[in-house]
């Protein structure tokens, strides 16, 4: 980045990064490993996206795609934004693994890589002569080797794939969603997946700073499965507690009351009062302050018990209100509550601008890295790759010469154009 002229836009880096100097080889495709290695690339990590010859799948997961500007005669290039979104700051190399010169030319990229993160089935790497402990530790003994996969390599369920929405089925965080009316709901959000992206993040992480130690790498064996289950509170907390199932509540919480959606004059709005005292301050507000000294809400196992009673009358109270005028009051006060705002309002809501959450440059427009560091903070540094956009540039800065690449891309092994 030239420091002299700085490029224009919003929630730039404007630092190297707490992470400048460490090379991420990232295999991974989809989601969770690209969300992982996207906050690596944020904080100044060099991350060389390694895609197979068909691209990663989610550069077709559209619309809405971003046309790529086509050079004479090339095909026209587009990316979905479900690429878009997980793959900034990244260059990519386009690599025919299943060939044997491609694998070489992944080890040669290997020399000086502080990590290697793939997502292929268990298996994949052992078979192609690069499993950790017999082909790459002695090899790379200070390589950090991350994979990612769906149930890990053994066990009842080991090699099987994963995809979010079945691991959310099967951890049980579907069945915390919704309610009695809906059944188990999938999350909006694909919570498995990019929750495993920042689980394996903060593991790599915990890696490096061991590394910084010992000298020696490890392995990480993340999955989806491991993660969703850990993503299961407060309903596991309950369940280990009390022995009873957990079921789906919708918006109201299992545990605290009021803590529910309502609905006023002007939209919606969420409270989450947590303790006696906010409830108290909520009644004070709304003009009911004898609801606090009323013993069916005294206390929150007594609002829980009555939480039907509440709520009637609470929605009752918000009803002729504003809710966005009421929300802030409320919140201002010490009392959690929010107005329900879709994407397109929260994306551009004056704090949200604010905090730099929406990020710009070029055409490239995305949320912004929520990690904010003072000396060294992060952020943007260049838009997602255009498939295999980079492929001559990293390996002529890994030491490959010019006839060296032109009989890469002469066999197939390299590409710039994605095998359809």
């Amino acid at each position: 980045m030239d420091e002299e002229t700085p490029p224009q836009g919003k929630a730039l880096a404007r630092s190297a990064g707490a992470l400048a100097g460490i090379k991420v080889i990232d295999l991974t495709r989809v989601l969770g490993g690209p969300y992982c290695t996207m906050i690596l690339s944020d904080h100044g990590a060099e991350v060389v996206k390694i895609e197979p010859p068909q691209g990663d799948e989610v550069r077709d997961w559209g619309p809405p795609f971003h046309e790529h500007p086509a050079s004479a005669g090339e095909a026209p290039n587009r990316d979905a934004s479900y690429f878009i979104g997980v793959n900034r700051n990244k260059k990519s190399l386009a690599l025919d693994l299943g060939k044997p010169e491609g694998r070489a030319v992944l080890l040669r990229l290997l020399e000086g890589a502080d990590v290697l993160i793939e997502n292929f089935k268990p298996g994949s790497m052992e078979k192609w002569g690069l499993g950790y402990e017999t082909d790459l530790t002695p090899r790379f003994p200070g390589l950090i080797h991350c994979r990612i996969s769906g149930f890990g390599a053994d066990g009842p369920l080991g090699g099987l794939p994963g995809y979010d929405a079945i691991l959310q089925a099967m951890t049980g965080l579907m069945s915390a969603n919704g309610d009695a009316t809906t059944g188990p709901m999938r999350l909006g959000t694909a919570i498995v997946d990019m929750g495993t992206g920042l689980y394996s993040a903060v593991g790599i992480l915990m890696a490096l700073q061991e590394r910084s130690r010992s000298g020696r790498g490890q392995y990480l064996d993340m999955t989806l499965y491991d993660c969703g289950l850990a993503l299961l509170h407060p309903q596991a907390a309950n369940f280990f507690l009390n022995g009873k199932r957990p079921v789906g509540t919708g918006n109201p919480h299992p545990n605290l009351v009021p803590y529910d959606k309502f609905p006023t004059r002007t939209g919606e709005i969420f409270i989450a009062s947590g303790n006696n005292g906010q409830f108290r301050k909520l009644a004070e507000i709304i003009g009911h302050p004898g609801l606090a000294d009323d013993p069916r809400f005294a206390d929150n196992g007594a609002r829980n018990v009555n939480r039907d009673a509440l709520t009637a009358i609470l929605r009752d109270a918000f009803a002729a209100a504003d809710g966005q005028e009421l929300a802030l009051r409320l919140i201002r006060a010490g009392v959690p509550a929010g107005p329900v705002l879709w994407v397109d309002e929260a994306t551009t809501a004056p704090h949200t601008e604010h905090r730099q959450m929406v990020t710009e440059l070029g055409w490239y427009r995305g949320l912004g890295t929520p990690i904010k560091l003072s000396r060294t903070p992060g952020g943007t540094r260049a838009a997602p790759p255009a498939f295999g956009a980079d492929g001559d540039a990293v390996l002529a800065a890994h030491g490959f010469g010019a006839e060296e690449i032109a009989a890469l891309r002469a066999s197939g092994v390299l590409l710039s154009e994605r095998r359809r």
